[in-house]
């Protein structure tokens, strides 16, 4: 029979096989780790996240879900809601009352019929749970009853578990966000004015989210036991699908047990339509595991501009979305794992981080040609030109990048800790504005006319710590979150791409003039006259 029960809940893996994947977004994601006392990583669980990205003629359909005590409940989710919403149920003439009606039942029949497949189930456990005698622990049962105590075992197992999710449709160029749980979806635009947004849809239905407590409050409910409580059977999220723990047997948990009815539900939160028409930007749909993690390693308040400054840092960089994507996730997992092993004041918190999965999908963005990605041998480094205390020449303070180009080439670009990687700068070089910005004291030069290559400089590289986010500034309310910052530098301008042929001798036409920063490095450093002295060899 359990075996009849695992092949119905993966039938339905074959309801989207002919549905196209979307080739506007791109998906990375980490499995879960856990680090030891020496530092090492090793997977406590099997990857539980899941996600699905389709288009068809009418629509666009994306979703995160973030499953715990197993994937049974997310990948059923997957695969079910997307034949829920796109096997004809959507359509152009569809008004915004008419998707949010229509994406609400999809959540509502998704959710009882997982709860149909694990029915049998929940009913063999309740048959062989009446066989064993009242109030007796499983270890201390007699040996004629331990069969039956490891196949309750087996079906606790079998039916256990949840997920949430964060679903984004885009029906009319309109934006439809759905939000059941702890995932978060962030919008990022350009205004017309050349401001950067970060748009946060929606709030995560914790106990932190006051409307939620009201609702639990008119279910009678104590908004402040549930505060201080925090987690509910284990799970800080309101709102989720499947666990039939909370949903059938809420009233032996006992912060829920005087709820008038359920009080942990699946409907979702929508919000939308939002018009498309005129944006610039991109949209992220990540799991819990995913924010949790910048969280604990930066802390929580400005997690959304540092998610938008590095998708930003990397569309400038990459040519592909899911190497953006992955690159991002890579950086994010990096950031855990170094506030760990630093043992400051935020190693507490990063002992662990769970499945993280991030879904980008641009929005009328082009994507760099990647002449300069890591793969093919670009470099950025962030630098510091010297300069000496005892001059009196005026000094300002710049953000500056160095783009190591090979082949010659010169193109704007971005930088982001991912692409920080070794090796042998070629000649030719680019002074750019960067996402993680580095300030330093530059003497101020004598006019433009020649830039020598190669030119010596003191290398250095700001924290990590000196996130992506100091070019954003924010300000929250209750269902968002926004960031913006003016100027030439915007994060979603269309970055051109100029290259410069190098000369015979391999180096590429200059642009400024180093001569007076030669001669007082030189008259500085020199142990004599004619000695000493910097410049193009």
């Amino acid at each position: 029979m359990a075996a009849q029960r695992r092949t119905l809940m993966h039938s339905h893996q074959s309801w989207t096989d002919d549905l196209p994947l979307c080739q506007l977004c791109g998906v990375g994601t980490a499995p879960n780790c856990m680090y030891g006392p020496d530092g090492k990583s090793t997977q406590s669980h099997p990857n539980e996240d899941g996600h699905f990205r389709f288009s068809t003629d009418c629509c666009f359909l994306y979703g995160v879900f973030n499953g715990y005590d197993g994937s049974r409940v997310a990948n059923f989710v997957s695969q079910c809601l997307t034949a829920e919403l796109l096997l004809g149920q959507l359509n152009s003439n569809h008004s915004d009352s008419d998707v949010r009606r229509i994406l609400i039942q999809a959540f509502d029949v998704v959710e009882k019929s997982y709860f149909d497949t694990i029915d049998d189930a929940l009913a063999e456990k309740a048959n062989l749970q009446a066989q064993l005698p009242e109030g007796v622990p499983f270890h201390q049962l007699p040996s004629q009853f331990q069969k039956i105590a490891e196949k309750l075992k087996a079906l606790e197992q079998e039916v256990s578990g949840g997920a949430t999710a964060v679903v984004a449709l885009i029906l009319n160029n309109k934006l439809y966000i759905a939000n059941v749980g702890t995932n978060r979806a962030l919008l990022c635009k350009c205004t017309s004015d050349r401001q950067n947004q970060v748009i946060q849809i929606g709030r995560a239905h914790t106990t932190d989210n006051e409307e939620e407590l009201a609702r639990l409050a008119q279910l009678g409910l104590d908004p402040a036991r549930l505060r201080q409580a925090g987690l509910i059977a284990g799970q800080s999220s309101l709102r989720r699908i499947g666990d039939y723990k909370v949903k059938f047997n809420y009233t032996d948990i006992d912060v829920l047990s005087a709820a008038k009815s359920k009080p942990v539900i699946a409907e979702p939160e929508i919000h939308g339509g939002q018009s498309l028409d005129g944006v610039t930007g991109f949209l992220m749909l990540m799991s819990e595991g995913l924010i949790k993690a910048l969280e604990a390693a930066h802390g929580p308040e400005q997690a959304n501009q540092e998610m938008a400054a590095m998708v930003a840092a990397e569309l400038a960089l990459q040519s592909s979305l899911e190497a953006v994507a992955q690159s991002v996730v890579e950086r994010v997992k990096r950031l855990h794992h170094d506030a760990y092993a630093s043992g400051r004041q935020r190693a507490p918190h990063c002992s662990r981080h769970e499945d993280m999965t991030l879904l980008i999908r641009t929005i009328n963005y082009a994507l760099s040609d990647g002449l300069l990605t890591p793969t093919q041998g670009g470099r950025i480094y962030p630098v510091s030109v010297p300069y000496s205390n005892s001059q009196s020449t005026s000094k300002t303070s710049v953000t500056l990048s160095l783009v190591m180009p090979c082949q010659g080439t010169l193109t704007n670009g971005t930088n982001t800790a991912s692409t920080l990687e070794g090796g042998t700068p070629t000649p030719g070089l680019n002074l750019i504005a960067s996402f993680r910005p580095l300030t330093v004291d530059v003497d101020v030069l004598q006019p433009i006319s020649e830039l020598p290559v190669p030119v010596p400089m003191c290398v250095s590289s700001p924290p990590l710590r000196q996130s992506p986010t100091a070019t954003l500034q924010s300000t929250n309310t209750q269902t968002q979150s926004s960031s913006s910052s003016s100027g030439d530098g915007s994060l979603f301008r269309q970055r051109g791409c100029q290259a410069a042929q190098p000369d015979e001798t391999g180096r590429v036409p200059p642009y400024v003039d180093f001569t007076h920063f030669y001669r007082m490095w030189g008259t500085e450093h020199s142990e004599g006259p004619g000695q000493g002295v910097l410049g193009p060899q």
